[in-house]
């Protein structure tokens, strides 16, 4: 019996509208795809045969977001802020302007973004910023994504639990949410969970003399992040988080720095994986 669950990042709300508005088809699509990308790496690249890893995918992107991304110009005002304070990480600190508005420097950031790094940046903050947005705000979405990420766990009592982007930010919540919860081996994959000024003095619980802790019931726990990853700011955890046993730098796609596709594929999971597949 396959004992991995997955937990999904950002822009995946495009699963939920194309499954007919049902979270259980959209898990199923991506458990298809995120199996074909680990069978990728771990054998290298061969043809998929069709092997069987995930049990389930956590889906929970349609707690978070009721359409499809918008422009940044068109984004709320807390993204706008995400969208700011994130960028500032980037090396993007453009001189202000006086009496400037949030819309102002926002379009300004996006501009920048898109001459150093390229539309796909661009199309990355447009899904990155509202959803953690969203989700870091409090409220219905943040608990109703937790709990749902909770609920698989639960339910599946995987021996692994790969959590990517985002929902590196919703497992760690969710088994601290949930002291019942547990697995042997936590793997974080382009988390953004140390991101200074947009997640990580956001967390819950809050970090203790600015560190945080591996829940009680995570075994152990490798977090793994591409040197490019723009959402992996900064890309080791340990520094940041206890209990953390291993950072592992990768070099997916300086282009296409963040896709799960590429982080599952690449190999650089394969000495923790391996053992449980």
């Amino acid at each position: 019996m396959t004992t991995i669950v997955g937990v999904h990042g950002i822009g995946k709300y495009h699963y939920y509208q194309e499954a007919g508005g049902s979270p259980g088809r959209a898990a199923e699509t991506m458990r298809l795809k995120w199996n074909g990308y680990l069978d990728k790496g771990l054998r290298g690249g061969a043809p998929y045969g069709g092997a069987d890893y995930f049990s389930e995918i956590a889906y929970y992107a349609h707690h978070l977001r009721r359409t499809a991304p918008a422009p940044v110009r068109q984004m709320a005002p807390d993204a706008k802020l995400v969208f700011s304070d994130w960028a500032k990480q980037l090396d993007g600190r453009l001189p202000s302007q006086a009496g400037e508005t949030l819309t102002g420097i926002a379009h300004r950031l996006a501009e920048w973004l898109l001459g150093r790094l390229g539309d796909q940046a661009v199309r990355f903050a447009e899904d990155f910023c509202p959803e953690v947005a969203a989700y870091l705000g409090g409220g219905d979405p943040r608990t109703k994504a937790r709990d749902t990420v909770a609920d698989v766990i639960r339910r599946r009592q995987p021996r692994v639990v790969v959590a990517h982007s985002l929902g590196s930010v919703v497992a760690y919540e969710a088994f601290w949410a949930h002291p019942d919860l547990s697995t042997e081996l936590l793997v974080t994959l382009g988390s953004p969970l140390a991101m200074r000024n947009v997640v990580f003095e956001r967390l819950l619980p809050v970090p203790v003399h600015g560190r945080g802790a591996r829940p009680p019931g995570v075994g152990r726990w490798i977090n793994i992040a591409d040197k490019d990853d723009i959402a992996a700011i900064p890309p080791g955890l340990r520094d940041h988080f206890e209990g953390i046993e291993r950072d592992v730098a990768c070099n997916i796609d300086w282009l296409d720095f963040h896709t799960v596709r590429n982080y599952l594929g690449c190999g650089s999971a394969n000495d923790y994986l391996r053992p449980y597949v």
